[in-house]
């Protein structure tokens, strides 16, 4: 038994410390495009949110190695972008995370470059979304994204205090 803890001690450590890969995630489009210079709108999304077997009423923010109550919010850093703990009004309620974030980068165009002065990769969400510049006549085009159901307007407008 004693292994069998220090073993789940030892994987836990070896998420957090991880180097951060890319995962997928479920994405809802808002917007197909922008206008030169400008920033794309920001991408709101439900999934289920992770959650340890020693702490089930919390989610797990796997960016901070911490869990999370239910109603507070946290920072993705390294990535651009926040997440929220939410409880589901399923019955059983489960826990869901809403993901704030830049949505995806646009396809490549030779006509727009990203705008390094207006860029802030550091700055927190939504100021470190990247922005771009296009010559005249130019558009930043997205790739397609399947549409997944929306984001209830309750949660959208739910603002909470970041965890500590």
């Amino acid at each position: 038994m004693k292994s069998l803890v220090v073993l789940s001690a030892l994987l836990l450590v070896a998420v957090c410390y991880a180097a951060p890969g890319e995962e997928k995630k479920e994405e809802t489009k808002e917007s197909t495009e922008a206008a030169p210079a400008e920033r794309p709108k920001t991408f709101k999304r439900l999934i289920p949110a992770d959650v340890l077997r020693d702490f089930p009423g919390m989610c797990f923010a796997s960016t901070k190695c911490a869990t999370v109550e239910p109603g507070k919010t946290w920072e993705l850093t390294p990535f651009c972008g926040r997440s929220t703990c939410v409880v589901s009004e399923d019955t059983p309620p489960r826990l869901l995370e809403l993901v704030e974030d830049c949505g995806p980068l646009p396809l490549a165009n030779p006509k727009c470059k990203l705008d390094e002065e207006k860029t802030n990769k550091t700055a927190e969400f939504p100021n470190c979304c990247p922005a771009f510049k296009c010559e005249e006549g130019a558009k930043l085009e997205y790739p397609e994204i399947p549409t997944v159901a929306p984001v209830p307007e309750e949660i959208e407008t739910t603002t909470t205090p970041k965890a500590a």
